[in-house]
């Protein structure tokens, strides 16, 4: 008896739906032309971590959680006095999704994570990179449902950028507005 593989909703509407209205709309002559998402990077900043390293290990346990995947810690490069800060003290975490962890990543971000922010309305159009990758933040880490909000002690801002191979800007926006990423209308 073979068991059949599983493969995520997003990534299943890319290769059904997506791929072929991408095609068609810019116009590409060849598959590999196409648009698709290459990674999405997850980046906290703990700067209040100088003072308390278990705050560190709080956020980077937390940004695991979310995630489904290790995060690496982010350390100093240089000392600075006046921050108290030495070099090579941990300061932020970060992790890069691919594959099939992406693709789930995803649909959490945009379906339960995006409606839980306090006063949404919606996400800027504008945070490309002229690259075609497209970066946005969060305030507060709490709205994905991965955390326990009785468990935390205090909240995190973390930022969230998506990779595409999209040539353009205008590309770019096309592949993610078929996501459903919520873009605002201006």
């Amino acid at each position: 008896m073979a068991t059949e593989k599983y493969t995520p909703r997003l990534k299943a509407d890319y290769q059904d739906r997506i791929r072929a209205l991408m095609t068609e709309k810019f116009g590409y002559t060849n598959a590999m032309q196409t648009p698709r998402l290459d990674k999405i990077v997850l980046n906290m900043g703990i700067g209040e971590a100088v003072a308390d390293t278990k705050k560190a290990n709080t956020a980077l346990k937390d940004l695991t959680m979310i995630a489904g995947q290790k995060a690496v810690p982010t350390k100093a490069r240089n000392s600075i006095a006046g921050f108290k800060l030495r070099e090579g003290m941990i300061i932020g975490g970060k992790v890069t999704l691919r594959g099939d962890r992406m693709y789930e990543f995803l649909d959490r971000f945009i379906t339960v994570a995006l409606p839980r922010v306090k006063d949404f309305r919606g996400l800027k159009g504008t945070s490309f990179d002229g690259r075609g990758n497209y970066a946005t933040g969060l305030r507060e880490h709490i709205v994905f449902p991965e955390i326990n909000y009785d468990q935390i002690d205090q909240m995190w801002g973390m930022d969230i950028v998506v990779c595409t191979t999209a040539k353009t800007d205008e590309e770019a926006k096309a592949l993610l507005t078929e996501f459903k990423f919520p873009f605002v209308t201006n």
